[in-house]
């Protein structure tokens, strides 16, 4: 099986490569890159006018699968990733049952290969239940090809234990992806606690609920050695202590998200659920403190925290309604509007945020996340050039639970191409 992609302008993060060249790719690897290639393929993508991208990884994803299938299934949502650009992704273990054990991690990976051409690894859950009073079978989890630990919904708040699950993950090579969530601290909240909250009469969330588990497991990275990656950053103070661990040399990266480095809290025009996530819309301050990450590099990845709900959950009220909304299809047409466009970054540091960074994360770097010869041919097709209405309806995903419907943006995915194949191409 052999595929052409043609006249596009490759960027590629691990040799800084910004180049209009065509990529042929055989049997799922890259074979050439050269200016113009004359060789016959089964399969030819015109690229003409648009950005040929190491395929987007997102670190951050609810397949909802097992047990939450009226939400979305991994059918629909890597159909959904794929439209977005995506060609791995990571699945959150709070499923039903939770992703704490062997089993779990294999029916998810077995699933994905029969019903999707785009790379799923499943995180493990740090403890049984995701209970926080026993650990997961961590060790068991990583033999099942879990690359990652995470409670993702929740912290652990037992610090004790959560040092011990830090030193298993450590032990057997795997991150940590880490919710900064001090449940003490949330109150009932459900929006930032600002004067927008207080406007609308609903109760909020300061930003120590996420800024103090931050302290503690940097400090906690630093003692056990574990590869430590902040998920879905919010705050001012969350930037500058990845910041601070970083000049410490200390093993922390970071995640930002569309959401949370487009909108404020002051955007939300009243008591919609489809506002409301978790970690909530921060200030303005916060949100250019998150830009400002992102541009110099302290924030290492966009991740998309993809949340999918049924419809009838997220009509309700704010006090009522789940936190999360979906990204995956919004996340890439997002990064280069709100970011690239006007200047924030490059569109290399694009590529490097949503692919190269999130593919040295996961350590399979040596796989994907680059444009480079013998390299995996997952690529990404986009196209800045055209401007579009974000509608749900047209989503892949389950979820249309999302506050830019209707939004104007640029950057379009035009074919998104997993170990040589089409998986989703414009039509």
């Amino acid at each position: 099986m052999t595929l052409l992609i043609k006249n596009g302008t490759v960027v590629d993060p691990a040799s800084k490569m910004e180049k209009k060249l065509d990529v042929l790719a055989e049997n799922g690897i890259i074979t050439k890159l050269e200016e113009k290639i004359t060789d016959s393929a089964d399969q030819v993508v015109d690229a003409e006018g648009c950005y040929v991208m190491p395929g987007f990884i997102d670190l951050h994803v609810h397949l909802r699968d097992p047990g939450l299938e009226y939400k979305e299934t991994i059918e629909t949502g890597t159909a959904a990733a794929a439209h977005g650009g995506f060609t791995t992704i990571v699945a959150m273990p709070n499923t039903k049952p939770v992703a704490d054990r062997p089993n779990v991690i294999s029916y998810v990976h077995h699933k994905a290969e029969s019903v999707s051409k785009v790379h799923v690894f499943q995180a493990g859950a740090v403890t049984e239940g995701q209970k926080g009073e026993r650990l997961a079978d961590i060790t068991g989890m990583k033999m099942a090809g879990s690359p990652a630990i995470s409670e993702d919904g929740k912290s652990v708040m037992n610090a004790q234990l959560y040092r011990e699950g830090m030193k298993l993950a450590a032990k057997n090579d795997m991150a940590v992806l880490a919710h900064c969530e001090d449940i003490n601290l949330v109150n009932g909240g459900v929006m930032n606690e600002d004067a927008r909250s207080r406007a609308l009469g609903l109760p909020g969330i300061t930003n120590s609920v996420e800024d103090v588990i931050v302290a503690r497991d940097i400090m906690l990275a630093k003692e056990t050695g574990v590869r430590l990656h902040l998920c879905h950053c919010s705050t001012k103070d969350s930037v500058s202590m990845v910041h601070a661990a970083k000049k410490l040399g200390l093993p922390v990266t970071a995640e930002v998200c569309p959401h949370h480095f487009t909108l404020s809290s002051d955007d939300i025009p009243q008591d919609d659920a489809n506002y409301k996530m978790n970690p909530p819309l921060r200030s303005k301050e916060d949100v250019e403190a998150l830009r400002e990450g992102l541009r110099q590099d302290v924030m290492d990845v966009i991740a998309t925290d993809h949340a999918p709900h049924s419809a009838r959950e997220k009509m309700q009220t704010m006090k009522k309604a789940p936190f999360g909304i979906v990204g995956l299809e919004t996340a890439a047409a997002l990064t280069y509007t709100e970011l690239v466009k006007p200047g924030i970054l490059t569109i290399m540091q694009m590529a490097e945020k949503m692919s190269y960074n999130p593919a040295k994360v996961l350590k399979i770097q040596d796989r994907c996340g680059s444009i480079e010869i013998g390299k995996a041919a997952d690529l990404t097709v986009l196209n800045v050039t055209e401007t579009y209405k974000i509608d749900p309806d047209k989503f892949f995903s389950k979820g249309h639970n999302t506050p830019f419907g209707g939004k104007e943006v640029q950057g379009k995915v035009m074919a998104t191409i997993v170990s040589g194949e089409i998986a989703y191409q414009e039509a």
